[in-house]
Parts: C-alpha cells; sequence; structure tokens
C-alpha cells in the first residue's frame, strides 16, 4: 500500500461554485500511477466548501448559488459573528451545510468519477482569497 499527500493550491475565485478537478488532478501526477485506491480531498478553510457536483450545465452552479444565497442571505440582524464582514457568518453556515471533504475511488490512475461528477469548490466569501485543499490518495 501507498501513500501519498500532498497541500494543494486553488487560485483565488469569485464568490459561487466553481469545478476544481482539473485544478487538482494537474498538482497530482502521483495519481497516474496508482492501479486502485482511494483519493480523499479536504479544504482547508470554514468559509468554503468541497463537494461533488454536475459538471456539464453551469446552471446548475448558478442555481446552487442562487439557493443558498436565499437560505442564507448577508447582513441578516440575528447574526452575531461580522467582525469580517457581512458574508462571514454566512460562508461558515453554507460551508457546514455543504461539506469539506470528499473520498473518490480511484482505477488505472484516474478517479471513478461518474459521467456528469466534478469536484466543486464553493467559494462562500466575497473575497475569499487563494485555498488549501489536501490531497490524500492511498492505493497501489
Amino acid at each position: 500500500m501507498r501513500y501519498v499527500q500532498k497541500r494543494l493550491r486553488l487560485p483565488a475565485v469569485a464568490e459561487g461554485f466553481h469545478l476544481i478537478t482539473d485544478l487538482l488532478l494537474a498538482q497530482l501526477p502521483e495519481l497516474e500511477t496508482m492501479r486502485v485506491g482511494t483519493a480523499h480531498f479536504f479544504i482547508q478553510h470554514t468559509s468554503a466548501s468541497l463537494f461533488i457536483t454536475e459538471n456539464a450545465d453551469p446552471t446548475v452552479r448558478r442555481d446552487f448559488q442562487e439557493y443558498f444565497r436565499r437560505l442564507a442571505p448577508d447582513n441578516a440582524a440575528y447574526f452575531q459573528h461580522t467582525l469580517e464582514g457581512p458574508d462571514d457568518m454566512t460562508a461558515h453556515l453554507k460551508a457546514a451545510m455543504l461539506g469539506n471533504s470528499v473520498t473518490v475511488p480511484i482505477a488505472d490512475g484516474r478517479l471513478l468519477l461518474g459521467t456528469w461528477q466534478g469536484l466543486c469548490l464553493g467559494e462562500h466569501r466575497r473575497h475569499g482569497g487563494r485555498r488549501w485543499v489536501v490531497a490524500t490518495l492511498l492505493g497501489e
């Protein structure tokens, strides 16, 4: 059994939902050498999320954005955690709802995502900055 663990850097992106599968894979050439295993991805932030979603139709990601804006609106009067801005508490809520990690099977040097699946970054801050993802590959 072989382990590979790396911290992967993502560029700063606008608030919203972004497919990042290719950005992550570009930093993981070790994946190509694995015949079978699992890949675990963990985002090291409390105001961004990581999950799997539709990778073909961009309206899915736009609908996610609209839904979560309505579900957790910025500047709600009942939020107390506002020192970092009006989008801070809502970013934490969205990240908690969507999650911070995914695990994907590996076969023949590639992720076994479904035909229409991709890894998605939920950037919940207006100016979130660059993000870190820890990738752990386990396999042979």
